[in-house]
């Protein structure tokens, strides 16, 4: 897979050139023509590294092992990005103890994962009237429950009742 605005060779516009040589010495600011003969003679590509710099960097080197560097370093760059995915979990207000633990050992699964989790209080019919006060009660429940050191939000309404969401301090 070729990097698309790599200029390789004699599809190099710049009249100036700042030249890196093979063996990673630089050769210093030399014509086109000049830096396409060294290339040459080394059996190498003139390859164009920075073609915003003044003048613009080129590097003496086989295309193949360059394409086979930055193929290397995409591929790296893509494995260290981390997806954190935003996971929920539905209470209600007489979920019992026991069940409140198991959600709460899957929610502390979920942050060594380094995922945040969404914790609705779901509030059936007249419920959704109740005390505030009661029901952010209901909610600190299961968050003591959770093991790990937690970093929440101030718990909301939503349409379904109440919900906060928690993270990995």
């Amino acid at each position: 897979m070729a990097i698309p605005h790599t200029r390789i060779n004699h599809q190099i516009t710049a009249p100036q050139l700042r030249v890196i040589g093979a063996e990673g010495e630089n050769v210093g600011v030399i014509s086109l023509q000049e830096a396409l003969q060294k290339a040459h003679n080394a059996g190498l590509d003139l390859i164009e590294i920075s073609p915003k710099a003044t003048p613009p960097v080129a590097k003496i080197m086989d295309y193949g092992k360059f394409q086979y560097d930055e193929n290397k370093k995409q591929k790296s760059s893509k494995a260290r990005v981390l997806i954190t995915e935003v996971k929920t979990l539905q209470v209600k207000i007489g979920t019992g103890e026991h069940d409140l633990a198991l959600k709460a050992k899957k929610a502390a699964e979920w942050l060594k994962e380094g995922h945040k989790i969404k914790i609705d209080l779901f509030l059936p019919g007249r419920a959704k009237y109740l005390d505030q006060n009661f029901l952010k009660e209901r909610l600190e429940r299961i968050l003591k429950l959770i093991p790990t050191e937690i970093k929440s939000d101030e718990p909301k309404k939503s349409p379904k009742g109440m919900t906060v969401v928690i993270e990995n301090a």
